[in-house]
């Protein structure tokens, strides 16, 4: 049989996901702060889209009947009332009715009664006086001529590069040093801790390594003390060396960090060849100092987490779920602009208008459905977890992805993006949805599951309660679970408390007693 090229055509079948629902998917798991951006981006690009004046003018952003309430203990999730909470067709018509309000005759509230000689020259001299101040003429400070700026006038943040820039023009006057210090403040952490190697700097700039160690010595003496160390004893002792209290036995304690970390005062006290009450006084001297030195200068804002469902209790008994407006990217399609110019425009001009009201059209509705299903999830969240809302993190029921797909009807995978970044405001704060979803430990007797959460805050609990002469090991706490009907190793237990950043019992047991 002969091997040779030839064309065939065959049907198959295959599942293929069109631009509009990969749009619809990447809306679906972006956050509130990311779907903002992209609605931005659209509005930018899109002529057919507008911002709908609804979403200036919604108040405190916390919605009431109209911002997609949805009762967690009945059996609908939001396809009715729910469906109002995404208003993205009706803008609010009530800013002409405001915008008329000022339009008020100056006469309704000014007085143009017949005004005195005398009260005219005071007028005038009030007004030249202020003039003369904004002109720097009547000021004690000198404006420059051009007024008072009060933004010029507010303090300056300085970084930790500028404050350390400073002193480096009057410390380093050689070329060379100063270009090796510039690499240096570049290589600092958040911590203030060279995080790169002396070799790297000497091979970029083709200098010595013994150069840079020199430059090196002189900007650890730069403020803030600690600056450019290189580990956490070179910079507690560069703190300590400015205090004059580096003397060989502070030395010998900065090169046993791990035993002072263990609380291992016996040891230490060998190492330092001094008492345990100086060795006390030494780690008292230490705790004063700042591992971080960088930190006096850290100016990052924390940004708050803005809730994308808020629920409340409900008069009857029961949970509210809602949907949060502020997080709600209200748009429009004006249709107006579209029909007008597809009667005149030319045919190139009319497949773009058509494409972006198609991409327009779609991507109001892919909102619509992204707040739909986050209101669907969510409120079967809260119905599946009400002990947890009404009694604590005791009763958080163990729950998984397809719990809650199969209760809504929808894929594991919708779940999964719904509930990422997505956040919910409760009477007991505020929660991301991942954290209601928990493994399950089989129970003793064979009765309900636990929470593995559950778990976790009951030996948080018991470690927190525990006293100097009587410190829970893993097997105990294993022991007191199983009493309780929780069936857990001992493993698991140890996989927890370091999860939760517990030390061990031994460690604890040392913690405890210098603390005494």
């Amino acid at each position: 049989m002969a091997i040779t090229p030839r064309l065939d055509l065959r049907q198959s079948q295959s599942l293929v996901m069109t631009p509009q629902l990969q749009q619809a998917i990447k809306l679906l798991q972006l956050s509130n702060l990311e779907l903002r951006e992209y609605v931005e981006q659209e509005l930018e690009e899109n002529p057919l889209l507008e911002r709908s004046e609804a979403e200036d003018n919604s108040g405190d952003g916390l919605g009431g009947p109209d911002s997609g309430a949805a009762d967690a203990n009945s059996g609908d999730s939001a396809e009715g009332e729910g469906l109002e909470a995404v208003d993205f067709s009706n803008p609010d018509k009530d800013g002409e009715a405001h915008a008329n309000d000022m339009d008020v005759d100056i006469d309704n509230d000014w007085n143009t009664e017949e005004v005195s000689d005398a009260e005219i020259a005071a007028a005038s001299m009030s007004e030249q006086a202020f003039s003369d101040w904004g002109s720097g003429g009547g000021s004690g400070t000198d404006m420059g001529g051009g007024g008072a700026n009060l933004e010029e006038m507010m303090p300056e943040h300085i970084s930790l590069r500028d404050h350390l820039t400073s002193q480096m023009a009057m410390t380093l006057f050689d070329p060379v040093e100063r270009m090796i210090g510039a690499m240096l403040v570049d290589m600092l952490n958040d911590s203030g801790y060279v995080s790169g190697d002396l070799e790297q700097v000497s091979d970029s700039l083709g200098c010595d390594l013994d150069q840079v160690e020199d430059v090196l010595g002189k900007l650890q003496k730069f403020d803030p003390p600690g600056i450019f160390a290189r580990d956490l004893g070179e910079c507690l002792a560069l703190q300590l060396q400015e205090r004059d209290r580096y003397d060989p036995a502070m030395q010998t304690l900065l090169d046993n960090l791990d035993l002072l970390a263990k609380r291992e005062i016996a040891a230490l006290v060998k190492v330092c060849g001094v008492d345990e009450e100086d060795i006390i006084d030494m780690v008292e001297e230490i705790r004063e100092l700042n591992p971080k030195p960088a930190d006096l200068f850290d100016d990052v804002i924390s940004q708050p987490v803005i809730p994308d469902v808020t629920m409340r209790a409900q008069p009857g008994g029961g949970w509210i779920v809602e949907l949060n407006a502020q997080t709600l990217p209200r748009v429009l399609v004006n249709n107006t602009y579209f029909a007008r110019v597809s009667k005149t425009a030319s045919k190139a001009d009319k497949n773009y208008i058509n494409e972006c009201f198609q991409s327009a059209n779609w991507l109001v509705k892919s909102l619509h459905q992204r707040a739909t299903t986050i209101l669907k999830v969510s409120s079967e969240l809260v119905r599946q977890q009400d002990a947890f809302f009404a009694h604590g993190v005791q009763h958080l029921r163990p729950l998984v992805l397809r719990d809650i797909a199969d209760a809504i009807e929808m894929h594991e995978s919708t779940v999964s993006r719904v509930t990422s970044n997505k956040y919910i405001s409760t009477p007991r704060g505020i929660f991301e949805l991942k954290y209601f979803f928990s493994a399950a430990l089989a129970s003793k007797s064979g009765g309900d599951t636990h929470s593995a959460e559950a778990v976790r805050h009951r030996i948080k609990e018991m470690i927190n309660a525990e006293s100097v002469d009587k410190i829970l090991s893993d097997d105990k706490i294993v022991t007191v679970l199983n009493d309780a009907g929780i069936d857990i190793a001992r493993r698991t237990v140890a996989k927890y408390r370091e999860a939760l950043g517990i030390p061990s019992s031994v460690q604890r047991r040392r913690e405890k007693c210098s603390a005494l």
